[in-house]
């Protein structure tokens, strides 16, 4: 298996000679541009954009993206016009709002730099993917309630979802983003009295710490999380929408 460097440097060569012009430029982001990396645990995440994303143009990048996935064990990158890109912004404002503030370009220009997130449509997008990943979490819970072991991976591969949105949690609330984890989890513990431990204890998992009693902490987790969604919800109410009745024609 290639290093991590050298995972990169390949799949952009393989773009690059795959698409040729079409391609325009190959963005990092995650974990590994945001620097807190876990080797054994994080992915490569990759953002590119073309010229043109007809099927043809697809055609000719197919079986980088199978040897990506394949081989490689990476998540397919996702790929965008930059029109399209910028047309995202009010419904991808997470994912566009955290490549912005954490990205590195490995080939062609910047492509999210000048991109303008909503943050009216943040707020929403925040609540909407805590609400999924709490209906999720709880299906995990109801089909592996008795299997100690499938509660533990769930919860441990679950946290990377969770601290992302409960960064965007505090963003939505105009906070200062702490750097580390733990001290996300602290704040927002402050401002909602969910039970930071829990959130800390999915790092440990993920880290493969002992932990005892996993059904009863996987319980505390989801309470922890419908706790954030009600404050959200209190403390960021959202707008008044206009609702127009459909017209008799």
């Amino acid at each position: 298996m290639l290093a991590r460097e050298e995972k990169l440097t390949e799949i952009v060569r393989r773009l690059q000679e795959a698409a040729g012009e079409n391609l325009q430029s190959i963005v990092l982001y995650g974990s590994a541009a945001r620097g807190d990396f876990h080797a054994q645990k994080s992915d490569l995440n990759l953002l590119g954009v073309l010229r043109s994303a007809k099927a043809a143009e697809l055609a000719r990048i197919a079986s980088v993206v199978r040897w990506w996935c394949g081989p490689m064990r990476e998540p397919a990158p996702r790929f965008f016009t930059q029109e399209e890109l910028a047309r995202s912004a009010d419904v991808f404002s997470v994912e566009l709002l955290d490549i912005g503030e954490a990205h590195r370009v490995l080939f062609g220009e910047d492509a999210v730099a000048d991109i303008e997130v909503p943050m009216n449509l943040h707020r929403v997008q925040v609540e909407h993917e805590l609400r999924i990943a709490l209906q999720k979490l709880r299906d995990h819970f109801l089909r592996s309630s008795d299997n100690e072991h499938q509660l533990r991976e769930v919860y441990a591969k679950s946290i990377s979802s969770i601290s992302v949105l409960l960064r965007h949690f505090l963003i939505a609330l105009g906070e200062n983003i702490p750097g580390h984890k733990s001290q996300v989890y602290q704040r927002v513990a402050e401002l909602t009295g969910a039970d930071a431990g829990v959130f800390d204890l999915g790092l440990e998992l993920r880290d493969n710490h002992p932990v005892t009693e996993i059904s009863r902490a996987f319980g505390k987790y989801l309470e922890a999380i419908e706790i954030v969604i009600h404050s959200l919800d209190a403390l960021v109410p959202k707008r008044e929408w206009q609702r127009v009745k459909k017209q008799d024609f």
